[in-house]
């Protein structure tokens, strides 16, 4: 490259002009100037000293993140009493209803829990019912009844089983505890379905809420119940049974809403071996009055009998 520069500017042309008369010729010295200072410039970049670099970015620090392994997800401890697939004939067991009157079932023993929101109806022709489920069965409860009864509120649930109120009795007042009985069913015998309503009534404050999705609606601010002799049975129980019943005067034609709960101290009435608990119409609907039955107004009485079958109620002192 620096010999390229330097002829280039430092050739002449070919003579034109005698010897004789030769003069210096102005441009032939700038060219030669031009030619000395390019080869100068060149001489000083090519011994000139390379120019230092730029100082390099530093190379960030990679930090290694630490592996994790992964934890695998617990398996599920079973809870509550162990399955049963053991086969049974519900035809040799005593069969729940309002009649029945079977010793070996266990009266509830939270009352005043509200149950969970969920109902039960046995599959098939009925379903094994347990005292214990360690033990054997005691009862079963059919999948149809005629005075119904058979969907169930679930107040206790596990793996395996379903604890549930029930209708019938463990015994007659006058011989035991007739208050609301309990059962245990296998989850594989049964259907659950959800539920979202309930009935609450407070006799000391005198009012009668149905309860849907947590939002109270007041439907009775006074009513009738049972005198200190009849009292009405306290705690909770669930609609049995909703029907029309002409031979009742007192109905005035309205629906009667029957609870699975019977009467602390009566074993029969009316000439019938139960002694059931209900809503109904009555013209005289005020204060302690009742066998025990709660007596309401027409339109408290018309809300009450569109709840579905199994709707929990809750009587609080």
């Amino acid at each position: 490259m620096g010999d390229a520069e330097t002829d280039g500017p430092a050739a002449v042309e070919p003579d034109s002009i005698a010897p004789s008369k030769r003069r210096p010729n102005v441009w032939v010295v700038l060219a030669l100037a031009a030619a000395l200072l390019a080869g100068a410039l060149t001489v000083a970049w090519l011994v000139r000293p390379p120019a230092t670099e730029a100082s390099a970015a530093p190379t960030p620090t990679v930090t290694a993140t630490p592996t994790r392994t992964a934890t695998p997800a617990p398996t599920p401890t079973p809870t509550g009493f162990a399955a049963n697939t053991a086969s049974y004939d519900v035809s040799t067991l005593p069969q729940i209803s309002v009649f029945a009157i079977i010793p070996a079932l266990p009266v509830d023993d939270a009352a005043f829990t509200a149950p969970l929101p969920t109902h039960a109806v046995a599959k098939g022709i009925g379903a094994p019912v347990w005292a214990d489920p360690t033990a054997e069965p005691v009862a079963y409860l059919p999948h149809e009844y005629p005075y119904d009864g058979t969907s169930v509120p679930v107040v206790e649930e596990q793996e395996n089983w379903v604890k549930v109120l029930l209708t019938g009795r463990q015994a007659v007042p006058s011989q035991g505890n007739p208050a609301q009985t309990a059962g245990w069913m296998r989850k594989t015998d049964i259907d659950l379905a959800p539920t979202d309503t309930s009935v609450v009534v407070s006799i000391s404050g005198r009012t009668i809420d149905i309860v849907r999705a947590g939002v109270p609606e007041r439907i009775a601010s006074d009513f009738a119940w049972g005198t200190d002799r009849t009292p009405t049975p306290l705690g909770r129980a669930f609609i049995m049974t909703t029907r029309v019943v002409p031979e009742y005067a007192y109905t005035r034609g309205h629906p009667i809403v029957y609870l699975s709960v019977q009467s602390p101290t009566l074993d029969g009435f009316g000439g019938a071996d139960v002694a059931v608990t209900a809503f109904h119409y009555h013209d005289d609907r005020s204060g302690p009055i009742s066998n025990g039955c709660l007596r309401v107004d027409p339109d408290a009485i018309t809300k009450l009998s569109e709840l579905p079958l199994g709707t929990p109620v809750i009587v609080n002192p």
